[in-house]
């Protein structure tokens, strides 16, 4: 007997219909929410429920991938100690990279942003997020094959998450000091899974600042063209 292999939309029950209206008014709701979504690096240390962190999480899950593999492993971090022992291994890559690694064109570029090796945030803020892009894997627990589209699909996951993050009520930093193999040891994660990134999660201070050189954004005409 033939396998199944497919299995209808309608018949999941998930296919939802909506007129022009209805598809209208949510793009211009969604763009209005994600427009006031910004970068920030002063956090308090409100606590966040780990539900909501874990539905954010789930959400990212469901991102397409490459083959379906799902090539992503995210690393809840709320404990204290441990966001201590990630700031410290982050930080001291922070001052190599901040004390001559990245090159004087790179550190000209996040001048008007006015980062240094400082990350207090990593402590403050109640939850990170360590994204990990595995090698191998497969579309099942244990599975040990080579995946595919590895970058894209992680990154795409990324997206859904800083979304679900933002959609949630959350502030949230992408850091990403290099390299982050400190990430692996710390999290007791194979050599088959590369540390991506690092996502500071949590209430942002009310009088938080936001660089001015980020609240640059092209317009829509330079970044799209109908064909």
């Amino acid at each position: 007997m033939t396998e199944k292999k497919f299995t209808a939309l309608s018949a999941l029950g998930d296919q939802v219909a909506r007129s022009d209206g209805e598809m209208r008014a949510r793009s211009a709701e969604f763009f209005d929410e994600i427009r006031r979504r910004h970068t920030v690096r002063n956090f308090t240390d409100q606590p966040v429920p780990r539900e909501v962190m874990e539905n954010c999480i789930a959400a990212a899950g469901r991102a397409p991938s490459g083959a379906n593999h799902q090539p992503w492993f995210f690393g809840l971090v709320g404990d204290p100690g441990l966001k201590r022992e990630i700031r410290l291994a982050a930080e001291e890559e922070e001052r190599a990279f901040y004390g001559g690694r990245a090159g004087s064109e790179w550190l000209e570029a996040l001048e008007p942003i006015g980062t240094d090796a400082q990350k207090p945030f990593l402590e403050t803020a109640p939850w990170l997020i360590a994204v990990f892009a595995q090698r191998r894997g497969g579309v099942e627990d244990g599975m040990d094959k080579k995946n595919y589209y590895i970058h894209e699909s992680v990154g795409i996951a990324c997206g859904f998450l800083i979304a679900a993050l933002h959609h949630a009520g959350l502030s949230v930093l992408t850091h990403t000091p290099n390299p982050m193999s400190f990430l692996n040891d710390k999290l007791a994660r194979p050599a088959t899974e590369k540390p991506y990134l690092l996502i500071v999660a949590g209430h942002a201070e009310p009088d938080a600042p936001v660089p001015n050189h980020a609240l640059i954004k092209k317009p829509l005409p330079a970044i799209m063209k109908v064909y």
